[in-house]
C-alpha cells in the first residue's frame, strides 16, 4: 500500500505515525476487517492481550505503569470505521484505496475523498498509548468499536463482559477544548415503494437534472448552519417543473450516508420531444432563484442537465406524483430548539438517502433528539407522511441519548486538569450529534465517562479534514489527564 508519508514529519510523531497507517487501510462501515486485522497485529507485536465480543469489538489491555497501580482504570474508546464519501467525478474505490493525505497549513486534508479523522485520530491516540513506553497511567484498555456510521451497531451490540474499565475518554468530540458530556439519541427510519412502471412508448427526450456543489456536512453538528439538503432541493425542483410541463420520472438519486446532509441529488426524466426549451428555461429560472435564497452559504450550488439515452420503464402518473409530493412535505433540518440552551438543538431530521432500482424506491432519514419523546414523536409524524403515500416503512432500534451526569467525578477532574495546564475553563456542553458513550453506558451503568478530541471541520464530506495544532494540544492535555486520574475508592 502507497500512502502519502508528508503527514510522518508532524508532532506528536507518534500519533501521526499511527494515524497515518489507519489512513492506509479501508474502513468502510461493516467492512473493517482490514484496520482490525492492523490493530490486532499491532497488539500482537506489542506483547499486549486482545478480547473480542460477538459482533467483533475488541479492547486491549495495558497494564499499570510504576506507582499507577492504586488510579482507577481507565478505557480509551473510538471507532473503527469511517463515512466513505466522495464528489461524483472523483475515481476513488473505498474497498481498496488508501487515503491520499495533504498538508495544508495548519491542517491535514485528503485529497477528493473523506479523510477519515473521524474517528481516526482517536484510534490513533488510543493505539499511541498503548505503544508509548514513556507514558505514566493506570490499568488501562482501548476499546475499538465497528460500524459506529451507519447506525452504532457496535456500540448497540457490546458484550456485556468485554470491558473493565472505571472511567472511559471517548476520543470522538469534534472541537479542541470542549468537553462533551452528553449527547442527543437516534432513530433512522427505512421507507420503500414498489417501482410501479410503465414501458416507455411515444416521442420522449430523456434528460438526466440534478443539482450539485452543496456544502452537505454532519447531520448531528453542521444541521444548524443553515445547509441546504440536494434531495430536498430537488423534490422542489420536480414539483415546480409538473407545474410547467408534463414528465415522466424514472429515476431519483442522492445522498450516501444516514449522518451526512446530502450535497448532490439527481432525477432521470423523459419529456415531449418539443418540451426542451421549456425544460431548459424552467432549470434557468429555478438555479437563479434558488442560488437567490441560499448564495451567501452554498457558494458553489449548480444546476445540471443532459440529454441520456432513452431508457426502458418510468414511473406510474401516480407513483410519481405520491413520490415527489412526499419527498417536498418531509420536514428536514432543525425541528426544534432547545428551550434551555438556545444555540443548542433539541431535535432535527435529516432526509439523508434516495436510491432507484429495477423494483424500487428506497429513501433513508435519520432523527435525532435529546428528548426520547421527541425521537419517536418526528419519527411517528415521518412514518404518518410517507405511509400515507403509499410506501411501506419500518424503523430502526436507534440508540439512546447520553444523560449528562453533573456529579462526574471524572469530569471535575477533567476540567481541573484542564485549567491548570491551560490557564482557561474548557467548554462544557451536551451536542446534538449522537456519540456511543449512552449505549455504553446501558452496558456499563456505573462507568464514568467524557467525551473530547481535536478539532475536525467537514466531517462526512470531501472536504473533511483535521487541525494540526490541536492534534498536538489534544494529546498534551491526554497525557497530563492520563497521569493525574483519580484515585480508586
Amino acid at each position: 500500500m502507497n500512502g502519502n508519508n508528508e503527514i510522518k514529519n508532524l508532532e506528536p510523531k507518534i500519533v501521526w505515525d499511527i494515524f497515518d497507517n489507519i489512513t492506509k487501510y479501508p474502513r468502510p462501515s461493516k467492512k473493517e476487517e482490514k484496520i482490525i486485522a492492523y490493530i490486532e497485529d499491532f497488539a500482537n507485536n506489542l506483547g499486549l492481550k486482545i478480547k473480542k465480543d460477538e459482533i467483533g469489538n475488541l479492547t486491549i489491555k495495558k497494564p499499570a505503569t510504576a506507582g499507577m497501580e492504586n488510579k482507577k482504570s481507565i478505557c480509551i474508546q473510538a471507532h473503527v470505521d469511517m463515512v466513505c464519501e466522495k464528489n461524483r467525478d472523483v475515481e476513488f474505490d473505498f474497498d481498496n484505496d488508501s487515503i491520499q493525505t495533504y498538508i495544508d497549513g495548519d491542517w491535514v486534508k485528503a485529497k477528493g475523498t473523506t479523510l477519515g479523522a473521524d474517528n481516526g485520530m482517536g484510534l490513533a491516540m488510543g493505539m499511541a498509548v498503548l505503544a508509548s513506553n514513556d507514558l505514566k497511567h493506570p490499568e488501562f484498555e482501548l476499546l475499538c468499536t465497528i460500524d459506529e456510521e451507519t447506525g452504532l451497531t457496535g456500540a448497540i451490540q457490546l458484550g456485556t463482559d468485554l470491558l473493565t474499565s472505571d472511567l472511559l475518554i471517548n476520543l470522538d468530540t469534534e472541537e479542541d477544548g470542549h468537553f462533551t458530556i452528553g449527547c442527543a439519541g437516534g432513530i433512522n427510519t427505512n421507507i420503500k415503494y414498489d417501482y410501479d412502471k410503465i414501458l416507455v412508448n411515444g416521442n420522449y427526450i430523456c434528460y438526466e437534472i440534478g443539482l450539485k456543489g452543496l456544502m452537505g456536512g454532519h447531520s448531528g453538528i453542521e444541521i444548524n448552519d443553515g445547509r441546504s439538503n440536494s434531495i430536498s432541493l430537488l423534490s422542489r425542483m420536480l414539483v415546480e417543473l409538473s407545474n410547467v410541463l408534463e414528465f415522466k420520472l424514472n429515476s431519483v438519486e442522492g445522498g450516501n450516508k444516514h449522518n451526512a446532509i446530502p450535497r448532490e441529488a439527481f432525477a432521470t426524466i423523459a419529456i415531449n420531444e418539443n418540451d426542451s426549451d421549456k425544460l431548459n428555461a424552467f432549470l434557468v429560472k429555478f438555479e437563479s432563484v434558488v442560488k437567490e435564497e441560499i448564495i451567501t452559504k452554498e457558494v458553489n450550488f449548480e444546476i445540471i442537465s443532459s440529454k441520456i439515452e432513452t431508457f426502458k420503464f418510468y414511473m406510474t402518473d401516480d407513483l410519481k406524483t405520491r413520490l415527489i409530493n412526499a419527498l417536498f412535505s418531509c420536514p428536514t433540518g432543525v425541528i426544534r430548539m432547545n428551550p434551555d440552551i438556545n444555540t443548542l438543538v433539541q431535535t432535527s431530521l435529516n432526509l439523508a438517502v434516495i436510491t432507484t432500482t429495477e423494483d424500487s424506491i428506497n429513501i433513508l432519514t435519520s432523527q435525532r433528539s435529546l428528548r426520547e419523546s421527541e425521537k419517536f414523536s418526528i419519527t411517528d409524524r415521518i412514518n404518518s407522511l410517507f405511509e400515507l403515500s403509499g410506501a411501506d416503512v419500518k424503523n430502526s432500534d436507534g440508540y439512546p441519548a447520553w444523560q449528562p451526569n453533573v456529579n462526574s467525578e471524572l469530569v471535575k477532574s477533567s476540567i481541573s486538569i484542564y485549567e491548570k495546564l491551560y490557564g482557561k475553563k474548557p467548554i462544557v456542553e451536551t451536542i446534538h450529534a449522537g456519540l456511543e458513550c449512552g449505549l455504553v453506558g446501558e452496558k456499563y451503568p456505573k462507568m464514568d465517562m467524557i467525551s473530547f478530541g481535536p478539532t475536525l471541520k467537514e466531517v462526512h464530506t470531501p472536504n473533511e479534514k483535521i487541525q494540526i495544532s490541536t492534534v498536538a494540544t489534544c494529546w498534551e492535555y491526554l497525557v497530563k489527564l492520563l497521569e493525574n486520574l483519580p484515585n480508586k475508592n
